[in-house]
């Protein structure tokens, strides 16, 4: 972080904000929430959070009691723990369909210039407390963040780091089935993906594993709905070089019926495509997944809106998940753009929230802290919502459908109606 310090000072940035780059935080704070709560007044923080994080059935989201074995752990542990419930109308014909979700955002253990095993296992070690803490806590649903057994090294391009790739039912599968069937509990594990039978081709890929310990199925990451082919969704901005290492998705959308719900997952930069989220919702799902990897220059304004955007739109929940810390390559790297080489990413801000199809969202886990977050949600709002504002009743799918395909092929002509007066000479 010495070169981004250096630059603050060039740029004449004031303590706090330098403090901001140097930890992580926000002017000290671990969130935008919690400096809020501690520098405005009871009333006036109430009114910016009903601004800001919305309201669930016409009153602030309700805060969940977290229990002594899950404060222990993160005590001990050095984690952020958050919880909240989501709520929904009471109805006559059906009751309430509660799910407890768990979302896990995690830096990394050792220096990427450790051995890699010693850094997969150290990951495997830090996340055990935080899973005991979820599972113990009762949560039916936990997702994990993007490529989460190792560091996020698509920067580099260098070829070493697909010694992290592993098979649908290796090593981090099998460590996490066991806290599957412990804690009954359904587990979103995204990881770097080395299909054995077709090739040792790798592809970024969430494995659902089952809250019996069996593998329900995979999700590969991003693609989008145009003549029903999958194309893929791979970054190439800034230092996101992904398609150095793992081939296009080729799964569709799928929604897994679980015990506990109908979920999908959407990866990472797939948040940046709304037709990725309307195909999930379209497929029926009730919660939406968005494990993440992305830095704060690049992306951070974007992070609070576009999941609570598709929650609203599709009328389902969306959990996002993202790495913490600044991760530090051996060797610098450039990005194309013209400048330095520079051998670390950036910040991963972490900020991890769940947001509803109310236009509620908790407020976000720490900026610079492992953490989990807790969310309770009545699935009946869904449906509630879908019933209030009518978006999949009034949607008219075939116009759309129409001018996709026509779009998609090579004569499409865009339908632009011009000025006559626009291109004519006046005296």
């Amino acid at each position: 972080m010495e070169r981004k310090e250096e630059v603050g000072k060039e740029n004449g940035n004031s303590e706090e904000e330098l403090r901001t780059l140097s930890d992580g935080s926000i002017c000290g704070f671990e969130s935008l929430h919690r400096l809020l709560e501690s520098s405005l007044s009871p009333p006036v923080f109430k009114e910016v959070s009903r601004l800001l994080i919305g309201m669930n059935c016409g009153k602030p989201l309700e805060p969940l009691p977290i229990i002594e074995i899950a404060k222990g752990l993160s005590s001990q542990h050095d984690f952020d723990i958050q919880a909240f419930r989501f709520n929904a109308d009471k109805e006559l014909l059906r009751e309430p369909r509660i799910v407890r979700v768990g979302l896990i955002q995690n830096s990394i253990s050792l220096p990427t210039t450790a051995p890699f095993l010693d850094q997969k296992k150290a990951i495997f070690q830090k996340l055990k407390p935080i899973i005991d803490a979820a599972g113990a806590s009762g949560v039916n649903i936990l997702c994990l963040q993007e490529a989460w057994t190792m560091p996020f090294a698509f920067c580099t391009r260098e070829k070493r780091w697909c010694e992290f790739a592993e098979p649908v039912d290796g090593e981090s599968t099998q460590f996490l089935q066991g806290f599957a069937r412990k804690y009954n509990m359904v587990i979103v594990s995204p990881i770097l993906e080395r299909d054995l039978k077709h090739g040792e081709t790798m592809w970024n890929t969430a494995v659902i594993i089952g809250n019996n310990g069996n593998i329900i199925g995979k999700h590969r990451k991003k693609i989008k709905l145009l003549q029903m082919k999958c194309q893929n969704h791979i970054p190439r901005v800034g230092d996101f070089n992904e398609s150095t290492y793992y081939m296009e998705g080729n799964t569709g959308h799928p929604v897994f019926e679980t015990a506990f719900g109908k979920i999908g997952v959407n990866i990472c930069y797939g948040r940046h495509h709304p037709l990725n989220w309307l195909a999930f919702g379209l497929n029926g799902a009730e919660i939406v997944f968005n494990p993440s990897a992305t830095v704060g220059e690049l992306s951070e304004p974007m992070w609070p809106i576009e999941a609570r955007n598709a929650a609203i739109a599709n009328s389902y929940f969306v959990g996002s998940i993202n790495r913490v810390g600044t991760e530090v390559f051996p060797n610098p790297f450039t990005s194309g753009d013209g400048k330095p080489a520079h051998a670390d990413f950036g910040h991963f801000y972490g900020s991890s929230h769940v947001s509803g199809p109310d236009a509620s969202c908790t407020p976000s886990l720490s900026r610079n802290k492992d953490g989990l977050l807790i969310s309770d949600m009545d699935l009946n709002l869904c449906r509630q919502l879908k019933d209030k504002w009518g978006f999949r009743m009034t949607a008219r799918y075939e116009v759309y459908a129409d001018m996709l395909s026509r779009y998609v092929k090579p004569d499409f002509e865009p339908q632009v109606i011009s000025d006559p007066l626009l291109h004519k000479n006046h005296v």
